[in-house]
């Protein structure tokens, strides 16, 4: 560790910097202006790049390096103006979560298109004409490019203030951003101002992936990493603030090298990895941010954006069709082993939808009455998983002790985290949720004396009679049943009313005398317990557990099954779980491009069902209710 080195790191973080910023910047002028938590921004970035590959290695021996360089950023662009034009406009009207429920799908669609467009190898780009050497700095070699990296991110900050401060546009940008109501009022065609603002982001996008052809190769796989950052710059710097952005992208990159520089460092005899830090060291400081300063370092609280979850019907107590129907179902599923000796996989498809639901189950109680939004609910998930395994391998408890004692480890880290996140709304809330999943992932990850690291745990199975033939599927329905029976009690108590009161109105809650803290807290801890056991189920049906349990990808599966179902009842997840898994089961079983096919279905279920299968369902009923009451008062 010396001055020098120290120096080149951080000439690194300024190159990060920059390159974080212009993905970020164009996240933060969507979400500001459209209210659109785009999860495809990073597959914007990724097809930046493999775009930039394409068209340098064809173009640049006839225009050259740069002009076929930018040509990317802005067929990107095009590709942004054309997704919202065919696809968001048709669903601003809808609630915000399932516009992203359609940008996760577009995720889909676009990696398996690049997949199949350029294959799934790493694809290296050519160096940058007239940049492809180093310069000497203290005595050390410093890349060119990177050199040139450190000047774009303030230029584009530059150009960017004259674009929204000099010009009508960009007054009619800030404006949206503030009160597109009002904008809307004063006679604006919000629908192409939108659609200008979506494409400028996609544009920077793809100018932040486009510039990294001659830095890094083109892969599958940073599209999600991307976005994670994105949305964490995002946050930090405050909803809607350029500058804030920048200083945000600044801190992060800069807080990366610094760990980078420091190595392995002894402290009191033990010995501290510093760069294993930077798998998290963005999250940390996101949670950090978040709870001293919700609104972000150079945000403003009057502008914290929310994301509206559809109003939800008064509970009502089940019909006895309902409750004998609901009997009558898991006495069917339960005979499933019998009736399915001629296919035993479908008791394997149906062990793996059950566990779905669970977890579905136990993110709408969040979602749902509660009203908290969380992309970080697999962290609870990952620690029941992870709880049981430990239990079984390491402790030698039996399976039905540790399958007991896993939902009370779930619910340990949701009191933690809860503490913190209930005191936050909206978007804020659910970055929270996030950043303290990755960093449970990071622990899980890096620990690897306890949890196995990277390769996690293996070899937990169901011993002695859960073992033998159908036992532990009838283990799995048990548990399943009686989880989301008690959570559906729960939510119908008084407690579950009480939790919806404070979702409506926190004020008038608070005025009665209802905690509405400690209610929202004792909420999150229930819903950990439940997806905890949920998560224990699953590392016994699969034989163990990694840290993809407690991964972004598995957060955003619930979010999808929730949301596809829809939040209106607990029928919504349960339905969205089945659908889900099925889906994704059968057509990863019949194509290699299941990924684009999963999306595909995904958006057009969006389109047709806003409200989500299970909402489509009870307004189907609605309706038919309505015209059969109708009908004798039409008769003569």
């Amino acid at each position: 560790m010396d001055l020098s080195g120290l120096l080149l790191q951080l000439l690194n973080g300024l190159a990060g910097a920059s390159t974080l910023f212009l993905v970020a910047v164009g996240l933060s002028l969507i979400f500001g202006v459209t209210r659109i938590v785009n999860f495809a921004h990073g597959s914007f970035t990724m097809l930046g790049l493999y775009a930039a590959y394409s068209l340098v290695d064809r173009l640049a021996p006839g225009i050259g390096f740069w002009p076929a360089l930018l040509l990317a950023p802005l067929a990107v662009g095009l590709l942004g103006a054309l997704v919202e034009v065919a696809l968001l406009r048709r669903i601003y009207r809808a609630p915000e979560l399932f516009q992203l429920l359609a940008t996760f799908a577009l995720v889909l669609v676009i990696k398996d298109a690049v997949l199949w467009a350029w294959g799934p190898e790493e694809l290296f780009g050519p160096r940058a004409p007239g940049l492809e050497g180093a310069v000497p700095l203290l005595g050390r070699q410093f890349p060119a490019y990177d050199l040139f990296l450190i000047c774009v991110g303030p230029l584009v900050l530059a150009l960017l203030w004259l674009l929204l401060h000099r010009t009508r546009w960009g007054t009619l940008v800030r404006a949206a951003t503030q009160d597109r109501e009002m904008v809307g009022a004063l006679g604006v065609n919000q629908a192409w101002l939108f659609t200008a603002v979506f494409a400028l982001g996609a544009l920077l996008a793809g100018l932040g992936g486009a510039l990294q052809l001659p830095r890094e190769p083109a892969n599958l796989e940073m599209d999600m990493a991307t976005i994670g950052a994105a949305f964490v710059v995002v946050v930090v710097g405050g909803m809607g603030s350029l500058p804030g952005a920048f200083v945000a992208a600044l801190l992060i990159a800069e807080l990366k090298a610094v760990c980078i520089w420091l190595g392995v460092v002894e402290v009191a005899g033990v010995a501290i990895a510093f760069p294993c830090l930077t798998l998290v060291v963005e999250f940390l400081v996101m949670a950090a941010v978040l709870v001293w300063r919700p609104w972000g370092l150079l945000g403003r609280p009057q502008a914290v954006p929310r994301l509206a979850a559809p109003a939800e019907a008064p509970p009502c107590p089940a019909s006895r069709a309902a409750r004998w129907g609901a009997v009558a179902g898991v006495a069917a599923l339960a005979l499933l082993p019998v009736a399915a000796s001629a296919w035993p996989y479908a008791t394997v498809l149906m062990q793996d939808m059950l566990i779905a639901a669970l977890f579905a189950a136990s993110l709408h109680a969040l979602m749902g009455p509660a009203g908290l939004h969380s992309f970080g609910h697999a962290a609870y998930f990952g620690v029941g998983a992870y709880a049981v395994a430990l239990l079984v391998r390491t402790a030698g408890l039996p399976v039905p002790a540790a399958l007991a004692l896993a939902p009370l480890a779930g619910g340990a880290f949701a009191l933690a985290y809860g503490w913190f996140c209930v005191r936050l709304s909206g978007v804020y809330l659910a970055m929270l949720t996030l950043a303290f999943a990755q960093i449970t992932w990071a622990i899980a990850f890096q620990w690897d004396a306890v949890t196995g690291g990277s390769n996690g745990i293996t070899g937990v199975w169901p011993q002695g009679w859960l073992a033998e033939g159908p036992a532990f599927y009838w283990l799995v329905l048990a548990c399943v049943a009686g989880g989301i029976w008690a959570l559906r009690r729960l939510l119908q108590s008084p407690f579950g009313l009480a939790l919806r009161a404070a979702r409506n109105s926190a004020l008038r809650a608070d005025a009665i005398g209802i905690d509405v803290h400690r209610l929202r807290w004792a909420g999150f801890v229930a819903a950990g317990m439940a997806a905890g056991l949920a998560g224990a189920l699953y590392a016994l049906s699969k034989g163990g557990v990694s840290p993809g349990a407690l991964s972004v990808g598995q957060s955003v599966d619930g979010l999808v099954m929730v949301l596809l179902g829809g939040v209106q009842s607990l029928a919504g997840p349960l339905a969205g779980a089945a659908a889900f898994t099925w889906l994704h089961d059968t057509i990863a079983r019949h194509t290699d491009y299941w990924r684009a096919v999963l999306g595909a279905t995904m958006l057009v279920l969006v389109l047709l069902f806003p409200q989500g299968i299970a909402g489509f369902a009870q307004s189907l009923r609605g309706l038919l209710a309505m015209k059969n009451k109708a009908k004798p008062e039409a008769q003569p």
